[in-house]
């Protein structure tokens, strides 16, 4: 280690310099000058947040203030080179080097932030928010320069859902599931973060090197949620999408199965989220298949989440779903069989095998939701409205509850004005609180500590 790359203490490294390698080297002169001299000015906070998110890969950690406020002080600077760029780290985290050495993964992370900021400020110039095909146009644009749609096997991505903060027994049997799956040469695509979207990637990747293949582990984040779930040690292809719809759209459009484990506000978004999608008529031919899943101790919660559904949306919205418990080999099993009908599928409506075009997205789910005060309060929680504009408003519900529980700027919001307000009707908020109290109690909320609810739930009579 050289005295520009010395330990200020255990923590931190004063500078060091790192260049871009591959595909991810080449920038354009413009590219370049945007980074060197800050002249788009919302891009820089958002580098800096990502940057330092994968910095800290491989951390167990949903604390996104207290991760900004340990360094506080790092920071990055840019020099055009002949390799293309040179990046400056300013008092980086020490446990992303070795030696004085980037480790290599977090170093192809750290321009995969570059990569995909730049990318998506470029794709999205002109104002105004895409739906509709447009924002489908663009999430693929991103996953294709992101060479993520790429494989060695067709129809071989199965996209996990689960919790961050999940219990030693839950965290092994998604690597189990993991294992099954790699054993069958399926890639895994997860958020991310740690817990249930760690453990299956962790048991594929050892089951891909017993059939001696090498996998893809796919990990699909957004700027406000990188920052409070660092990328897992596994990750071998990291995507950050521009907001959570983008996101959740890139998960649905490029899977061949979705295995949804236990977990807290974020996994019953995501199952609403397709719920939504999957209740809709025009998808009612699509053989997407979804899997519920968990050890014998989480079953309490997977029938939670169904009699949830059931109650609030009906018990036909359920039809799509499966629950299968304690049982990783029969859920290989049934992805294994159920790609030959996605297969049939795709041929027959000429569909691609790698993205699915002809799914459709209601644009309700592909517009933003910004979580305020304002918007939470607002949401229509009443039975006496179509069903997927329920299931809409509850996903938009969901999700300003893990805004509030993980993105610094909601967080703040909340210090500052308190919970967020909500109110429904009384049959759906007592829904609500009793679920929302399962994943309190359960300790699903947070990973450390005890948690303060970001919310006061409100019946209307």
């Amino acid at each position: 280690m050289n005295a520009t790359e010395r330990a200020t203490a255990a923590y931190t490294i004063v500078e060091t310099s790192v260049h871009p390698r591959n595909h991810l080297a080449f920038l354009s002169q413009r590219e370049v000058d945007g980074l060197i001299y800050h002249s788009d000015q919302g891009l820089y906070p958002l580098i800096r947040s990502c940057a330092l998110a994968v910095l800290n890969s491989g951390l167990d950690s949903d604390d996104s203030l207290a991760l900004f406020s340990q360094f506080s002080d790092f920071n990055l600077s840019f020099e055009r080179h002949p390799r293309g760029l040179k990046l400056t780290l300013h008092n980086a985290p020490a446990h992303a080097f070795v030696d004085g050495d980037l480790i290599e993964t977090v170093h192809d992370h750290l321009f995969t932030v570059l990569r995909d900021l730049i990318h998506v400020r470029q794709l999205q110039s002109n104002p105004g928010k895409p739906e509709g095909l447009q924002a489908t146009n663009l999430v693929f644009q991103i996953l294709r320069n992101a060479k993520v749609l790429e494989s060695s096997r067709e129809l071989a991505c199965i996209v996990c859902w689960g919790g961050h903060s999940v219990n030693q027994e839950e965290y092994e049997y998604s690597k189990a599931v993991g294992r099954e799956l790699g054993l069958r040469l399926f890639d895994i695509c997860t958020g991310c973060g740690p817990g249930a979207m760690k453990g299956p990637m962790r048991g594929a990747l050892y089951a891909h090197r017993r059939q001696g293949h090498t996998g893809r582990f796919i990990g699909i984040s957004e700027p406000g949620i990188i920052a409070a779930e660092p990328p897992n040690g596994v990750v071998s292809d990291l995507v950050i999408l521009p907001d959570i719809e983008k996101r959740l759209e890139a998960f649905v459009r490029i899977a061949h199965g979705i295995v949804i484990f236990p977990g807290g506000p974020g996994t019953f978004e995501e199952l609403l989220y397709l719920v939504a999608i999957l209740s809709d008529p025009r998808n009612s031919h699509d053989p997407l298949p979804v899997i519920l899943t968990g050890p014998k101790s989480a079953e309490g919660l997977l029938n939670a989440y169904m009699d949830f559904i059931k109650l609030t949306l009906g018990p036909t919205t359920c039809e799509r779903l499966e629950v299968i418990i304690d049982d990783p080999v029969r859920v290989a099993k049934r992805l294994t069989a159920a790609r030959e009908h996605v297969r049939a599928h795709r041929m027959q409506v000429k569909d691609a095998y790698y993205y699915n075009w002809t799914l459709t997205i209601p644009q309700s789910l592909q517009a933003a939701f910004e979580p305020t005060h304002a918007t939470m309060t607002a949401l229509n929680l009443d039975l006496d409205q179509p069903k997927e504009q329920l299931a809409v408003a509850l996903r938009c519900l969901f999700s300003g509850i893990v805004a509030g529980n993980v993105k610094p700027d909601v967080r703040q919001q909340i210090e500052v004005h308190g919970p967020f307000i909500v109110h429904g009707e009384s049959t759906i908020i007592d829904a609500i609180d009793a679920l929302l109290a399962q994943l309190i109690s359960q300790k699903r909320m947070k990973i450390h500590g005890g948690y303060e609810p970001c919310y006061q739930l409100q019946s209307r009579q």
